[in-house]
């Protein structure tokens, strides 16, 4: 069950004022498959500990294991999509795609296993693109598109390395309403199909009860550690438009409410 497996995690950044200790005492745990949405005011260091799961930065203290192998670094297993798209402007979508594919499937991965030819890049280029619906902008570069769009094509780039993990920072933040819950619906199926383990980053409580299994609430920086964990028993497929009268989502919603905007507002505060 322990696929990811935070242990007494802690992160200290040197500033100017002296040490900052963004979180503290971290431990959690994410079974395979499982959608964990990490969500807490700003500040309570979300993003931090994303970037530590994603080995793009190194705890100061205490062990991250991904399948049983200790997180040193970036890898192809964990991808990672942004709430800024990171697309290079003067390549197609097809292109920005292939790029990630080429890196990953281009060369020889292990013994015994070999490098994928051209066209074998292509066909999985085509089908990461096919998945998030953008096969008709394939070659459209990304001054052509929407800004929904864009974000399909880096959730595209980063499923086209088929990781064992997907990592998502705010992926919808800066997307009009209309559009943001389109991209969530989306996931929903995407999710579905590829059966990915995910661990998002969110602001939204509805966006967070509709899409994820369990709940991570962070408590306020400085020092942030995890206060309070809430599984969500919701069956899927889930529909927004149903779920709007459950009277168990509502609770979920209250309950994340509840935590954020009464006990921690509190605390935020007195601080």
């Amino acid at each position: 069950m322990k696929y990811i497996d935070i242990q007494n995690v802690e992160q200290t950044f040197k500033t100017r004022k002296g040490p900052f200790c963004a979180l503290q005492g971290v431990n959690l745990t994410v079974a395979k498959g499982e959608f964990v949405a990490l969500i807490g005011h700003s500040g309570c260091g979300k993003s931090t500990l994303l970037n530590l799961i994603a080995g793009l930065t190194l705890p100061t203290q205490g062990t991250l294991l991904c399948a049983n192998r200790e997180i040193a670094g970036p890898g192809p297993e964990r991808a990672v999509v942004f709430q800024n798209h990171s697309l290079l402007p003067w390549l197609t979508c097809f292109e920005n795609v292939y790029l990630g594919v080429e890196r990953v499937f281009g060369t020889s991965r292990s013994a015994g296993v070999a490098a994928e030819n051209k066209a074998q890049l292509r066909a999985r280029t085509d089908a990461a693109l096919a998945l998030v619906g953008l096969t008709p902008a394939a070659q459209k570069r990304p001054g052509e598109i929407s800004g929904g769009m864009k974000q399909r094509v880096g959730i595209a780039r980063a499923l086209a390395m088929e990781p064992k993990v997907l990592l998502m920072d705010e992926p919808f933040g800066a997307l009009d309403a209309l559009t943001r819950a389109k991209l969530q619906d989306e996931l929903l199926q995407i999710v579905a199909k590829t059966q990915s383990t995910v661990v998002m980053v969110t602001h939204d409580v509805d966006e967070a009860v509709l899409l994820s299994d369990k709940i991570v609430m962070l408590t306020n920086g400085p020092s942030a550690t995890i206060g309070e964990i809430l599984s969500v028993d919701l069956a899927r497929p889930r529909n927004r438009v149903e779920l709007a009268d459950s009277a168990q989502y509502q609770q979920y919603r209250k309950a994340v409410m509840d935590f954020l905007y009464t006990r921690q507002t509190h605390v935020e505060k007195a601080a």
